[in-house]
């Protein structure tokens, strides 16, 4: 059955795959979200330690989407896999490094005979936080303002910046998708906190937490405003039915005006909306899920925006022929096809991330069961 579909229809279904899977990416964020808070909300050791071990639980996810979303893209488009790390590796190594130096820190943090000591590992989180989303929301940012790459006749590509990618975080409606996303990330990690910690005996924890929930939501409202007025505004980079790129006035207004679109985009808002709401003033401990279901409808509105609707979702600022689309870019029909009959499997393994989940905050976690844990 699926090996009789057409590959333009295989194309745009695993389009929808990797953006369902990178949406669960941002989503997941809310572990990085959480390491910019440390400082900010947590003022004793034990504080910082009950943080950080509630976010330790779940850092890994973090780490396994981007990778896995790495790997669909690898699989599915990998013109733009090549391109894009091939081209613009620099942005991309600064991202791996700011996770791999996370990783060592929830390793190490607590070891007997640290000798960097506990605020250089909590430093490195607070930069995987940062930089590290930052810098993930500007290279999605170069979906609607382009990259500076070419390819020749033999899709060898020549990054035509010296920068070699980090020029997207120079560039102001990048940094402000970055900066939606880092605050995005802080109020879904403050959410998380109050969903999983037991604040019984730290209720001024509980306090800071929820004061840094508002702030970056009224925060995050400025840079979001910012991105959807200049995607109101902006040319698109729209491909006809020869597969020739051009620049089009008011190409992501029509994409954005598509049911779909605007109904993610506004359903996803909403609800990040009604969890601050409830967070705040009704001092709920589940803002998280209609968080992070918002997060994950936001993200699929901007992949959509991005790919969808005849548009280039890697556009070429330096030529635009050069561009790339869900079209030129994917593997071949028997790839997407052996592809699909594996991704039937996901479903049971989203099932047992949840399960896993659940099992592990069954209990939220205590101070007592912290200060235990780092004994050993």
């Amino acid at each position: 059955m699926i090996g009789n579909l057409n590959i333009s229809i295989l194309q745009i279904l695993w389009w929808l795959i990797v953006s369902v899977v990178g949406s669960l990416f941002l989503f997941m964020t809310f572990v990085q979200g959480g390491q910019t808070l440390i400082w900010q909300t947590a003022k004793t050791e034990d504080e910082k330690s009950l943080v950080i071990n509630s976010l330790g639980r779940k850092w890994e996810l973090t780490f396994t989407t981007l990778v896995l979303f790495g790997g669909a893209l690898f699989a599915a488009f990998p013109k733009f896999y090549a391109t894009s790390f091939g081209g613009a590796y620099w942005v991309w190594i600064v991202i791996l490094f700011t996770f791999i130096i996370q990783a060592v820190s929830y390793e190490y943090r607590k070891k007997p005979n640290n000798f960097l000591g506990n605020t250089t590992y909590e430093l490195f989180l607070h930069i995987n936080g940062f930089v590290g989303i930052l810098l993930i929301g500007a290279a999605v940012g170069t979906f609607f303002t382009g990259s500076n790459f070419t390819l020749n006749d033999y899709n060898q590509v020549t990054c035509t910046h010296p920068l070699k990618g980090l020029e997207a975080a120079f560039s102001l409606f990048n940094l402000s998708v970055g900066a939606f996303l880092v605050c995005n990330a802080r109020i879904l990690g403050g959410m998380y906190l109050l969903n999983s910690i037991d604040f019984s005996e730290s209720e001024s924890l509980r306090a800071r937490i929820k004061k840094s929930v508002t702030v970056s939501f009224v925060i995050e409202l400025i840079f979001l405003l910012y991105v959807l007025g200049s995607l109101l505004f902006m040319k698109g980079f729209a491909v006809d039915e020869g597969g020739v790129v051009t620049l089009v006035a008011g190409k992501y207004l029509s994409n954005l005006l598509q049911p779909i679109n605007i109904v993610l985009l506004l359903a996803g808002l909403l609800l990040v909306v009604w969890a601050v709401f409830i967070t705040v003033f009704k001092n709920s401990s589940r803002g998280i899920w209609p968080a992070g279901l918002g997060t994950v409808l936001v993200g699929l509105a901007v992949f959509f925006l991005a790919g969808y609707n005849n548009t280039a979702f890697y556009p070429s600022k330096s030529d635009l022929q050069s561009s790339l689309t869900i079209f030129n870019a994917s593997s071949s029909h028997f790839t997407l096809t052996a592809m699909t009959y594996v991704a039937l499997t996901v479903p049971f393994v989203l099932a047992y991330i949840a399960y896993t989940w659940k099992q592990m905050n069954r209990e939220k976690i205590t101070l007592n069961e912290v200060l235990e844990e780092e004994s050993y």
